[in-house]
């Protein structure tokens, strides 16, 4: 209830002060941004000492970390500007949609040749982005065709373990770094030029990021209605469909939610329209959404749909509206 409280005081206080710019702009970077991918590091940090301990598939504290770790991903995966879009490091954390099934074929090239390049981080960072990322370790440890990958297998997981938690502490640094420093304070010479440009970055996250969701991690496993394809969902091995819907309405709404911190009904209104998007999706009863393959199942799985598109437009009305932006271009676009 102390959202509550807080926007009844600030709707019926005449001394509240109104937030700059330049403070939520503050406010994001100090609140949302840092910490969740401070958080990602952490984790794969956490996934690379899992790994060394071992490389057993089947192992659960292995399984645990690489869960965590994509967790904390899959929360801030919105966020495909600045320091996540440099040498493509958020796509280096997995390749989805693989329509063509280029990372079982990469994989299975390594293993068959016995690439050397797991032996070195450097010359793994140059293999094909395929290989990279959460969506090829889940094939090595929740798909069968990868169970007897061996030794070679071992050094597979450990490699690309390492390799996300260097991408990982990159962005993360990157974060408290100068990048943080001219996001903040935006001029001529920084990569936006004004606060409105910076912030028009961070709504423009938001929207892409449901967009996302509704069209590639709903729509692809929804296909047609006498064609469903469940198993185009996102992380369908690993059981972790809904879960990754559920984390990435919980990460933007979190941003969404302090970009309109100085509106109080409107930080209400888009509130609201989250809330009925998760009391929606918990109805799903599938995690790997292959309920789209019966015909009850698949009403429920587009009304959550709808429920994510109504956030979308509710967030452009009451945040968007508010700070006079507009959806821009965002390097998920066309993905």
């Amino acid at each position: 209830m102390r959202h509550l409280f807080l926007a009844a005081c600030l709707a019926a206080c005449p001394l509240w002060a109104a937030a700059t710019p330049q403070e939520t702009l503050e406010t994001a970077v100090a609140g949302h941004v840092q910490p969740g991918f401070d958080a990602l590091a952490g984790r794969a940090e956490a996934l690379v000492a899992a790994a060394a301990e071992t490389c057993d598939p089947q192992d659960g504290h292995l399984r645990r970390a690489f869960n965590d770790a994509w967790d904390a991903w899959i929360r801030m995966s919105h966020l495909r500007f600045g320091p996540s879009e440099v040498d493509n490091r958020a796509f280096s954390f997995g390749l989805w949609p693989d329509a063509r099934g280029f990372i079982p074929k990469t994989l299975q090239g390594l293993i068959a040749d016995r690439d050397p390049a797991v032996d070195s981080p450097g010359a793994f960072h140059d293999v094909s982005i395929a290989a990279h990322g959460f969506t090829a370790l889940e094939f090595l440890l929740y798909d069968p065709d990868f169970a007897d990958a061996g030794d070679y297998g071992c050094k597979l997981v450990r490699a690309i373990a390492a390799d996300i938690a260097a991408t990982a502490r990159l962005i993360a640094d990157d974060w408290h770094g100068s990048y943080a420093e001219q996001f903040v304070h935006p001029d001529a010479d920084a990569p936006y030029r004004t606060e409105t440009e910076a912030l028009g970055a961070l709504f423009t996250a938001v929207t892409t990021g449901l967009q996302f969701t509704s069209e590639a991690r709903l729509g692809r496993p929804m296909g047609e209605f006498d064609r469903p394809r469940p198993t185009r969902a996102e992380a369908w091995r690993s059981a972790r469909s809904v879960p990754h819907v559920r984390l990435s309405l919980d990460g933007t709404r979190d941003l969404a939610l302090i970009l309109a911190m100085d509106f109080p009904e409107d930080a209400e209104s888009v509130r609201s329209a989250y809330d009925r998007a998760f009391v929606t999706l918990d109805r799903l009863g599938d995690p790997t959404l292959g309920e789209v393959s019966d015909p009850m199942g698949r009403f429920r799985v587009e009304t959550v749909q709808q429920r994510i598109d109504d956030v979308r437009e509710d967030v452009r009305e009451h945040v968007g509206g508010p700070l006079g932006l507009a959806q821009g271009f965002n390097s998920q676009d066309g993905d």
